[in-house]
């Protein structure tokens, strides 16, 4: 079996977790040293030996296995030359030190040991845990897909085929009614392949904010504008107050994250249902709120519905990956801020996200006049 040679950075960061113990390993010598000094008028030497062993004992349980056997033989080294007779020096007159000497270092490597044994265990269990969990992040993943491109992938198939053998034969109408419903089925799987490639890349860090100075008017108008032919037949409602403060965050990230909002509420609700989105400000943060008056959401769906791959329990659970909410969590999350789902009093279900308040730079206008 060959050993996969380290990189540089996995070389740092080994590096990076060794050297404190060494550190910590020599303050716990030196405290320990000063501990004995202050017990010497009044204890037995061998009192004071009971204090290097304590600080062996805590450098093997928190640290590496060389710093539990350097801190070992430092602290016999050290107790050897300061408080064994004759002091200031490293001989030895009475045989019984030895044998203390000889405990220090077999606790060191026992307990070094065990807690090395003990850190691969948890290191492998750890291992097996997240191999597991990919694994079934694949699997559901795949299921999902697979599920939810199997539907608008026939309707594509039967539609083109009817346009490929009979469009010469079909009235206008209804051959603009298959090219539509091909337009709609193939928009939806590019969604869902983009929410699955923005998922996959906010896990993996892979998204970096470019935050600038943007009014949360703006981008709601932009979502809604965007999202118009899918809230036909719903009754719209926006209250955003035109005084709110601007936020400083990534304009597209924030409308991804309010589009698959909106967009949850327009699919889990019935025609004619209204769908609120709305803005206000609390202390130092924006609350933004799309709300609805559908068949609401189950109590024990509110604490799994912004996890990924997860489609609700009820009968209006729908379709979808199940990614839309697990998206705006990520999102929100990258801004500092909150985002979770509520049932209101009225019915429905209402789902809110914060953004921090900062404070903005002053205009050009404004800086020049507090010049003067």
């Amino acid at each position: 079996m060959t050993t996969k040679p380290k990189t540089p950075q996995e070389g740092a960061q080994q590096s990076d977790r060794v050297w404190p113990g060494y550190a910590w390993m020599a303050v716990a010598v030196v405290l320990s040293t000063l501990i004995g000094l202050a017990m010497e008028s009044r204890f037995d030497v061998v009192n004071i030996a009971m204090v290097y062993l304590l600080a062996v004992v805590v450098i093997a349980l928190r640290f590496s296995r060389g710093a539990a056997i350097i801190c070992a033989a430092l602290s016999v080294a050290t107790f050897d030359f300061t408080f064994v007779p004759p002091a200031g020096a490293f001989t030895v007159d009475d045989i019984q030190y030895l044998f203390t000497f000889s405990i220090m270092l077999a606790v060191a490597l026992v307990i070094s040991e065990l807690m090395d044994r003990g850190r691969r265990h948890a290191a492998a269990e750890t291992a097996l845990t997240v191999a597991a969990e990919t694994e079934r992040v694949r699997s559901t993943l795949l299921a999902s897909i697979s599920h939810d491109l199997r539907t608008p992938l026939a309707v594509i198939a039967g539609a083109s085929s009817s346009l490929a053998e009979e469009g010469d034969k079909l009235k206008p109408e209804e051959r603009k009614a298959l090219a539509q419903s091909v337009y709609g089925q193939a928009r939806d799987m590019s969604e869902l392949v983009t929410k699955v490639l923005q998922m996959t890349r906010l896990d993996e860090g892979f998204i970096e904010l470019r935050r600038d100075w943007t009014s949360v008017s703006e981008i709601t108008g932009s979502v809604l504008a965007r999202l118009e032919e899918r809230l036909t037949g719903h009754l719209l409602v926006v209250d955003i107050p035109p005084d709110l403060p601007l936020v400083r965050a990534d304009a597209i990230l924030i409308e991804q994250a309010l589009t698959n909002l909106v967009e949850n509420a327009a699919r889990h609700t019935p025609a004619g249902t209204a769908v609120r989105v709305s803005a206000e400000r609390r202390s130092n943060e924006l609350v933004i709120s799309v709300e609805d008056r559908g068949p609401g959401i189950d109590e024990r769906d509110l604490e799994h519905v912004f996890a990924k791959f997860h489609r609700g329990s009820g009968q209006h659970a729908g379709t979808g990956v199940g990614l839309g909410l697990a998206i705006c969590r990520a999102v929100v999350g990258l801004h500092g801020g909150r985002v979770w789902g509520e049932r209101p009093a009225g019915g429905g279900a209402a789902f809110r996200f914060t953004l921090p308040v900062e404070d903005a730079p002053a205009s050009p206008s404004e800086a020049l006049s507090g010049a003067a």
